[in-house]
């Protein structure tokens, strides 16, 4: 009985092996017929176009072909840029601050200082400042004030700082400031 168990067994199974490789053998010989290797040629042979004669048409074929960048833009860049977006998604009016550390007399806005001395020695003009906490600055003109300020000029009574501000729509505000110098006793 154990015999016959493994040759109803063995029989199973080479009947199985033979139908696989039949089904398999006929679906290449299917695929042969139906999907040539090759695409099938055209019934009418097509017609070499004519060839261009003159001079110019020939020597462009020996030029090789240059890429002229000139008003293009660069292709490896994308399309659409973070700095587009935030531009667009903002109002227009909006004043953009700059991401630049500050430094020196960019740390005060003018209006934390106040004007103490005012000096013109050899043609050159000079200020002292000084802070909440009392202690004094020496400015000139094109000192940096603030984030967006700038000494314009230093007159005898008073310094003029113009600050200058962007907006998301890329128009620019500009706004004066006069630092007056107080005499004493005045607030």
């Amino acid at each position: 009985m154990g015999f016959c168990m493994k040759t109803n067994q063995s029989l199973s199974l080479s009947l199985t092996r033979s139908s696989f490789l039949l089904c398999f053998s006929i679906s290449m010989i299917l695929s042969f017929f139906c999907f040539p290797s090759a695409p099938a040629q055209a019934a009418e042979p097509q017609q070499p176009a004519p060839q261009a004669t003159s001079g110019e048409e020939s020597k462009s074929e020996s030029v090789p072909f240059e890429y002229i960048q000139t008003n293009r833009p660069d292709p490896f860049l994308p399309f659409i840029s973070e700095k587009a977006t935030a531009r667009e998604t903002g109002d227009p009016n909006e004043i953009i601050e700059k991401n630049e550390p500050l430094t020196g007399m960019q740390l005060f806005e003018p209006g934390q200082l106040s004007l103490v001395g005012l000096l013109e020695t050899g043609g050159e003009k000079f200020a002292m400042v000084q802070d909440s906490t009392g202690k004094g600055y020496v400015i000139v003109t094109g000192t940096k004030i603030g984030r967006r300020g700038v000494v314009k000029t230093i007159s005898p009574n008073k310094v003029l700082i113009e600050e200058t501000a962007e907006t998301r729509g890329g128009k620019k505000i500009l706004t004066y400031i006069d630092m007056v110098l107080k005499k004493e006793g005045e607030e």
